[in-house]
């Protein structure tokens, strides 16, 4: 299977500045703060991944429209939700470059505006329907909820498996990738063995995303993340790379490695980056999130060729290949 050159996804420009319009159309409240808070944290960037795996599953599936770019946005509010709770829980004063809305509008308006965005997203799910779309979406935010939970009890536990890594994003950042294709899927009324099919697909390309993110999270550039580096691990996510690593290592490294993640500075960074090199963590992780990839191109063969196919072969070269 040759993949395409990612540069078709230019083609896709005009999807996601309709997307970028409808999700501050959608945006109605008679509270100007919920406003206020929802188009910083919805306009401060991001790709669209999760809306517009939503509207090409769809189209894949034969469904076509207009209301397709209004009810993707559902899949985004979803999403700036958990990003403004994580920026409460974690103490954040950064994201994408920017100042936090925690930090400019305090952590009760921001926990209060998430919940907002939930509901949104749900408002728009009924819009449908489809009971099976309700629980599908509600399925994904339990999922997601649990998640989180699991993330914040092994906050630094350097004991943790790579099983349990993988439970906690499967939960917390696949589980909508899976949703949005999915629901997809279902709008297009396609035969179960290819919903199921989108979904494994929107799942594997999810763990390929957040296995990216932590790899970036160690070696990738701090002005084009948005973030200063390791500031995952500064907030006590141990993940794949390190996972990895302690597994390895020869006891005096691991004990080194230990007393390092329990007390990152940016001083004792290259260290820690030196550490990971030498037992090949970063490289390992990038196996992985490749192995991941090749899962989701395989999920794609029950369909037949289409440009929307064309599409989601380039969407997973870019979510591995990713620098911020």
């Amino acid at each position: 299977m040759v993949v395409p050159d990612k540069s078709i996804l230019k083609n896709l420009e005009p999807e996601v500045a309709a997307i970028n319009a409808a999700l501050v159309d959608n945006l109605q409240t008679h509270v100007p703060l919920i406003a206020e808070v929802g188009r910083h944290i919805l306009l401060s960037g991001g790709k669209r991944i999760r809306p517009l795996l939503f509207i090409l599953s769809a189209r894949m599936c034969g469904c076509q429209g207009n209301h397709l770019t209004g009810f993707s946005t559902m899949f985004e509010y979803l999403h700036a939700a958990t990003l403004l709770h994580d920026d409460v829980i974690d103490a954040s004063s950064v994201r994408r470059g920017a100042s936090t809305a925690n930090t400019i509008w305090g952590n009760q308006a921001v926990i209060l505006v998430g919940d907002f965005l939930l509901a949104k997203a749900l408002s728009l799910a009924v819009t449908t329907d489809k009971l099976k779309i309700l629980q599908v979406l509600s399925h994904a935010t339990t999922m997601m909820a649990e998640g989180e939970i699991l993330q914040l009890l092994h906050a630094g536990n350097l004991k943790i498996s790579e099983a349990e890594y993988f439970e906690v994003i499967t939960r917390k950042t696949a589980i909508l990738m899976a949703a949005a294709c999915r629901i997809g899927a279902i709008l297009g009324e396609v035969p179960p063995g290819q919903e199921e099919a989108l979904s494994q697909m929107g799942m594997n390309l999810g763990i390929t995303f957040q296995v990216v993110d932590d790899i970036l999270d160690y070696a990738g550039d701090a002005r084009e993340l948005g973030k200063e580096v390791c500031a995952d691990l500064r907030e006590g996510r141990v993940t794949l790379p390190l996972i990895y690593a302690l597994a390895q290592a020869s006891p005096p490294d691991r004990e080194r490695l230990a007393a390092i993640a329990q007390a990152l500075t940016p001083e004792l960074a290259p260290e820690l980056r030196g550490l990971l090199d030498k037992y090949g963590s970063l490289d390992y992780a990038r196996t992985v999130a490749r192995s991941y990839t090749l899962k989701a191109l395989e999920n794609l063969e029950t369909f037949p060729p289409s440009q929307e196919k064309t599409y989601f072969w380039a969407i997973t070269e870019e979510l591995l290949a990713r620098t911020h």
